[in-house]
């Protein structure tokens, strides 16, 4: 059998041009007819359907004029400028699905009228032309879709990258809000920021990995590679800490700090700067978990710089003990002189040590660390060094600590 195109199927081609508007026309009818959600699309996009479908034809008949697809790179021009008779907000809208839906209702109109399109003897060349032409058809909507998920994904990548950006600077709410809202971004509270180390590699495929493990957990998330660092602002989950837990396989190695949560995108700043001076002090702290609330590193963020954190420790902390009463800074002085044995801390104060049991449960009970845990008997440490390097007017109304559990405060009870 001979290639169909060339002088062979000369009356045919003039039969499909002539026929062009028609094919068109029924096959957005049966569209209509076995396509639920095409009917429901807006009458604009409706017609730029109806554009695509004659430009298909056309490009049925100019594909049959170079041999049937003997010339690959001539073939694939002319399949891929019938998606660009459309403009591109209707990729958008219909889904590559969908696309592959609308190409074989448009297929199945052409095969139907073979018999009425084509001259005698040329029913089953055309048939056969029609199959290969819709295969190249199909590989065109790939290539058109492809190119538009690459476009998309790197625009994303940029604005995500503009938004941590934005995020570690400090912007006002309104730049936040509205890079959030090109990135589809739901407020939906809480909201927390995490920080550790990129994985490495190309940033599109980092950032995928984050989204696909965010919605296996129901989280919104934004993420951005900054430097070699990955960070991520997670909203809608009730214990960001545990569900930055699920997501650390997007991480790199070396720690991963999670910032207090807000209630907004617009005090975000605060989560993301607690979590990158947490990120900087962590290697002070080998053992520290993974992943760790910035709270917990306020000792090692103090002594690395973050005034934030050396504030907290001295008005949280060591301002709280001066108020509650002299005796409870003498006997924490003196547990630590101690080494942290009660009974020579008893010696040292000239009271029983059932009395010093009651000033360290105070001392917890006020400040939300105990000097029986060891890493708690640290923070309280580096709090009385900072209070005592950095006296300050004691505040009326103290904030609660960062990543500590609430404190009972004045009211609690004073009595073993």
């Amino acid at each position: 059998m001979s290639e169909p195109g060339g002088t062979e199927l000369a009356a045919t081609l003039r039969r499909i041009e002539r026929a062009a508007g028609a094919l068109a026309t029924a096959s957005v009818s049966r569209m209509d007819d076995r396509l639920p959600w095409f009917r429901e699309l807006p009458a604009d996009q409706r017609s730029w359907v109806m554009l695509v479908a004659q430009a298909g034809v056309r490009s049925l008949v100019q594909w049959l004029s170079y041999g049937g697809g003997s010339a690959e790179e001539g073939t694939q021009e002319v399949s891929d400028e019938v998606f660009a008779t459309a403009p591109q907000a209707l990729a958008r809208s219909i889904s590559l699905q969908q696309t592959v839906a609308l190409v074989k209702v448009t297929i199945d109109v052409v095969e139907e009228q073979v018999g009425h399109l084509a001259v005698e003897g040329e029913e089953q060349q055309l048939r056969e032309a029609v199959l290969r032409f819709s295969r190249e058809i199909a590989f065109a909507a790939a290539r058109v879709y492809a190119r538009a998920a690459e476009s998309r994904g790197s625009w994303d990548a940029r604005l995500q990258a503009l938004l941590v950006d934005a995020l570690l600077r400090g912007d006002s709410p309104d730049v936040l809000a509205s890079r959030a809202a090109a990135l589809g971004w739901t407020d939906a509270p809480p909201v927390a920021v995490a920080v550790g180390r990129s994985p490495g590699g190309e940033v599109s495929a980092v950032l995928h990995t984050v989204y696909r493990q965010a919605r296996r957990i129901g989280a919104e998330v934004i993420g951005g590679v900054h430097g070699d660092r990955l960070v991520i602002v997670l909203g809608g989950v009730a214990d960001p800490v545990a569900a930055t837990g699920k997501l650390l396989t997007a991480f790199g190695d070396g720690p991963v700090v999670v910032g207090p949560a807000v209630p907004s995108l617009d005090e975000a700043t605060e989560s993301a700067r607690a979590a990158l001076a947490g990120f900087r002090a962590a290697p002070a702290w080998p053992a520290a978990p993974r992943p760790v609330p910035a709270g917990d590193l306020l000792p090692e963020r103090a002594l690395a710089g973050d005034t934030e954190a050396r504030r907290r420790l001295r008005h949280d902390v060591y301002a709280t003990l001066v108020r509650a009463g002299g005796e409870l800074l003498e006997t924490l002085d003196a547990f630590f002189a101690a080494g942290g044995t009660l009974e020579s801390a008893a010696r040292t104060l000239f009271v029983h040590p059932n009395t010093v049991r009651y000033r360290l449960r105070r001392i917890s009970e006020v400040t939300g660390f105990s000097p029986l845990v060891p890493r708690d008997a640290f923070a309280l440490q580096v709090a009385l060094t900072v209070g005592r390097l950095d006296p300050v007017t004691q505040p009326q109304t103290l904030l609660p600590a960062a990543g500590r559990r609430p404190q009972n405060g004045d009211e609690t009870r004073r009595s073993l």
